[in-house]
């Protein structure tokens, strides 16, 4: 085993450990001091999803350069490489729904039907605990396993010749913070953090593999990509706010559909759940209140209202509405609100 470093490189690896790691220290205080902040945080289309779709798709670009540059310079094909651009591009476009959200379309009827979150987008198709394991397998695989396996000379030898490329081991504080943080779960939503973490691990991996024509040191190019990926993570984030902002009209026609949905409720025609928190197209089927779809907001279509809307209970920017119902026993006191995921996130 060889675990000599350049003074450069050790001063790369802690900063690469620190700025992954540094997420942990980050939410934890978030978390614990400032609730408020935090459940904003980890909404989707904010500055931690934006993040975290930034630092997968610089880690494919970064990936793709490095692919490029092995195979001008050994005339073979990087398969293992270009596996990882691929898998890192993927991941991005799946981090957003492949636009959904940002250009407001409706997905096709699969996916209202069978994605939990209804958007197009593939990895909720999939049941949870499935997910779940796949994220395991490759934060423990890819992060962990294979930086371990490469130390021993025959199986990096191995690797060399059918062109796998193991990240260096001198990331596996940062890879092994990452799994357990996905493991304990500490917080509530604490996957969000770790796809952050994760996007920055592969970022990283990426630029500590040298390019022939690499002069920037990796602890510049490190520090400027973080810095890329948390402007370019908080600029998304207004970005998407000042786009729903910007269409009063739809607005308007949210505030309609919800009274409307409301209305249905007060009437009896459906009736919640304490301490639910469900997309409403999930609540009904989940609970047989299938005569919401006979009641005000059905009828909402005479004057306009998409079927496919209604029939899913899609909002005007083709986000699922949201049915919440909050039950203290101290008080007695029980609310049910329902909202729209898209204008007021």
């Amino acid at each position: 085993m060889n675990y000599r470093y350049s003074s450069a490189q050790i001063f790369y690896f802690l900063l690469a450990n620190v700025l992954v790691l540094g997420t942990v220290a980050y939410a934890s205080v978030l978390e614990s001091a400032y609730p408020d902040f935090y459940y904003l945080s980890i909404q989707e289309d904010e500055y931690l999803e934006w993040s975290s779709f930034w630092a997968f798709l610089l880690a494919a670009v970064a990936y793709f350069r490095r692919a490029t540059d092995f195979r001008l310079a050994t005339h073979t094909f990087p398969w293992f490489l270009y596996g990882i651009t691929l898998f890192c591009f993927i991941v991005a476009m799946e981090e957003i729904s492949w636009g959904q959200r940002l250009l407001g379309y409706r997905p096709p009827v699969y996916f209202l039907e069978h994605n939990f979150q209804q958007e197009f987008n593939f990895h909720n198709v999939v049941a949870t605990d499935y997910r779940k394991l796949a994220l395991k397998l490759i934060i423990a695989g890819y992060g962990i396993a294979l930086p371990l396996a490469a130390q021993f000379g025959s199986i990096k030898y191995w690797f060399e010749r059918i062109g796998i490329v193991a990240p260096s081991i001198a990331l596996l504080p940062a890879f092994t913070g990452t799994f357990l943080v996905y493991f304990l779960y500490p917080w509530s939503h604490s996957g969000e953090w770790v796809e952050l973490m994760l996007g920055l691990g592969f970022l990283f991996s990426a630029i500590q593999i040298p390019l022939s024509q690499d002069r920037a040191s990796p602890s510049k190019i490190t520090a400027v990509a973080f810095v890329a990926v948390i402007i370019l993570g908080l600029v998304s984030g207004a970005f998407s706010r000042a786009q729903r902002d910007a269409q009063p009209e739809n607005m308007q026609a949210a505030k309609i559909e919800v009274e409307a949905i409301s209305r249905d409720f007060d009437s009896g025609l459906a009736s919640s759940r304490c301490n639910l928190h469900k997309r409403l197209y999930t609540f009904v089927e989940e609970y047989g209140q299938t005569d919401l779809y006979q009641g005000n907001y059905s009828g909402l279509q005479s004057k306009g209202l998409p079927q496919e809307r209604a029939e899913f209970f899609l909002d005007p920017w083709n986000s699922p509405y949201w049915i919440r119902d909050r039950c203290d026993k101290q008080t007695n006191e029980r609310i049910t609100f329902i909202y729209s995921f898209g204008p007021n996130r």
